[in-house]
């Protein structure tokens, strides 16, 4: 029998685009004979809508001028689905299962999370607690210290804090030059390399614009490499190879990711092997550590030394264009993209 999933796209989010092609991607592999999708749009306005077009008008945002119907889901456990609102009031569309592929606010920050929980619909993904310290990235970084994962150094910094004396703190204590970045913000939205004090106090006005608190990070040398985990608790597993990104231009951010091309990907990331089981290891230590489920990409530097490496970051709800590289990481495991999508709707429906 079909499992019907409803697969969330959208958001208000700055990463409400990047969510249209992932979910484009989702729905052109999902296997149509054993799940039912369902096309659910949110819009930048925060609008929920049961879309019933050609999947593919949802990547240049056509979709919003489509066939659709206002909908809402329901927390209601006595419901489990989606409610459709319509003139003569509301229909019950009963829910299976629920993908959010969604990034960023209000997506991967515990936000939807705890509404899916609200509402007994099993859900892909990592659970409230650790959505939200995955996306804070200096609650994450406190839990990584505590588990001994090595990380980056950083200074956090909240808007209207005073910042006198904060470019004299980063000379002593980080250096330069750094990174600054909104602390719950993802796909590079916000970053600025900063080589000196004098671009500091511009660097943090630009993170504050995407929230209230920011990160100084050091700048660490080394490859970006980046490793793909799936599964829950003891049963979590690395993907067999790492992938590495070499930026074309200083800083890997939104344009290089996803618009201009100015990224190589390498498949397998070109370490040494030793170096890259450092990174498989590591990475599913800080997925158990912060308590993740059903998925995450985590990303690392590989130092020159070819044995030591250093954390970035989690990511509970990687990309999953054509180009993202959590499924290339793991369709070159052995997965195909319909058994990644699949295995992920298995997950979450037997999870505890």
């Amino acid at each position: 029998m079909k499992q019907t999933v409803a697969v969330v796209f959208g958001g208000v989010s700055t990463e409400h685009e990047v969510s249209r092609m992932s979910v484009t991607s989702v729905l052109e592999n999902i296997d149509r004979e054993a799940y039912t999708p369902i096309m659910v749009g949110i819009d930048k306005a925060g609008r929920w809508f049961r879309y019933e077009g050609p999947a593919g008008a949802i990547l240049d945002g056509g979709w919003e001028q489509g066939p659709k119907t206002p909908c809402v889901l329901s927390p209601d456990r006595g419901h489990r689905g989606l409610l459709l609102l319509g003139e003569g009031g509301w229909q019950l569309l009963p829910v299976d299962v629920v993908f959010p592929v969604l990034h960023g606010k209000n997506g991967e920050d515990g936000t939807i999370q705890g509404l899916l929980e609200l509402s007994g619909i099993p859900y892909v993904g990592c659970g409230v607690a650790a959505s939200a310290n995955c996306m804070d990235k200096e609650i994450a970084k406190t839990l990584f210290d505590s588990h001994g994962i090595p990380n980056a150094r950083y200074a956090a910094v909240r808007h209207g804090d005073d910042r006198a004396g904060l470019a004299g703190r980063v000379t002593a204590q980080l250096g330069w030059p750094v990174f600054v970045k909104p602390a719950a913000s993802g796909s590079s939205v916000g970053v600025t390399r900063v080589e000196g004090p004098g671009g500091l106090d511009a660097a943090l006005d630009a993170a504050f614009l995407h929230g209230p608190k920011a990160l100084i990070e050091e700048a660490l040398v080394g490859a970006e490499v980046e490793c793909a985990v799936m599964g829950q608790g003891p049963g979590a597993r690395a993907s067999q190879v790492i992938g590495q990104i070499v930026p074309k231009r200083g800083l890997y951010d939104y344009e290089g990711k996803y618009l201009d091309g100015s990224t190589d990907l390498y498949i397998p990331a070109r370490v040494p092997e030793a170096q890259a089981q450092a990174v498989r290891t590591l990475a599913v230590r800080a997925y158990r550590a912060l308590e993740c489920r059903g998925l995450a990409r985590v990303d690392f530097f590989a130092h020159s030394d070819g044995k030591s490496v250093t954390l970035n970051e989690i990511n509970t709800m990687p990309g999953f264009t054509s180009i993202s590289m959590y499924p290339k990481l793991m369709t070159r495991s052995g997965l195909t993209y319909t058994q990644l999508i699949s295995g992920l709707l298995e997950l979450a429906l037997t999870q505890e």
